[in-house]
């Protein structure tokens, strides 16, 4: 069934191959490695398993017909929305994932921390990991910011899923920062509050027009 459905998508809308391969190779990429050296190798982790979603998803949801901007550039926030998300992941996750003995962090930035394997698997919340955790969470935030300008671009009635999807994964940042940065021992999720608070907050920004137009009216 799974596999009539892709067809039938994949007949229906224009969407490249690439990006299934790619995020295949994503996957076999966890069965052989567990360690990142440096943000350029995590980067591209991070576009094989999640940045592919994105570019996989912008020929369905479809770029709004008064849209001026380039499919190029809407394209990019797809993948930085990706990117965005599975960064947010890997740094919810890390007590989870050091049980498992795999840290999806830079290994170059944790030693100019002054942290090591070893401090992530022992899980002591420290001023060096407090400091080391904001500079990941800015990262992850200057990601989200990239995509905002592409979500508007969508067709109108794709951007308000993809505003309360974005929305509500920005605050598992906050949420890792109100735990004071303990992601060792602490799962930080949004409550079902906040999640229904999110949506017509997303919906009221679905209703704003493309970036690109609004730049041409000033």
């Amino acid at each position: 069934m799974l596999d009539a459905a892709l067809s039938d998508t994949i007949t229906k809308f224009p969407i490249d191959i690439q990006p299934f391969k790619d995020m295949i190779d994503g996957m076999r990429t966890d069965l052989k490695k567990a360690r990142y050296k440096n943000f350029d190798e995590l980067y591209m982790y991070c576009y094989y398993v999640a940045g592919t979603v994105g570019l996989m998803s912008v020929p369905v949801m479809g770029i709004a017909p008064e849209s001026k901007a380039t499919a190029e550039s809407v394209y990019g926030a797809a993948l930085a929305l990706g990117l965005a998300n599975q960064l947010t992941n890997i740094l919810r996750d890390v007590g989870e994932d050091a049980r498992r003995g795999r840290i999806y962090l830079p290994q170059d930035e944790l030693a100019e921390a002054g942290l090591s394997d070893e401090d992530i698997f022992k899980g002591v919340v420290t001023e060096k990991w407090r400091k080391f955790m904001k500079r990941q969470i800015k990262r992850a935030r200057m990601f989200f910011e990239e995509a905002e300008q592409g979500v508007t671009e969508l067709r109108k009635e794709s951007r308000w899923p993809v505003w309360a999807s974005m929305l509500l994964y920005r605050q598992i940042l906050d949420e890792i920062e109100a735990n004071d940065y303990n992601n060792f021992t602490k799962r930080a999720y949004v409550g079902k509050a906040k999640k229904v608070l999110a949506l017509p907050v997303a919906y009221g920004k679905s209703l704003l027009l493309p970036y690109s137009l609004r730049n041409n009216q000033t």
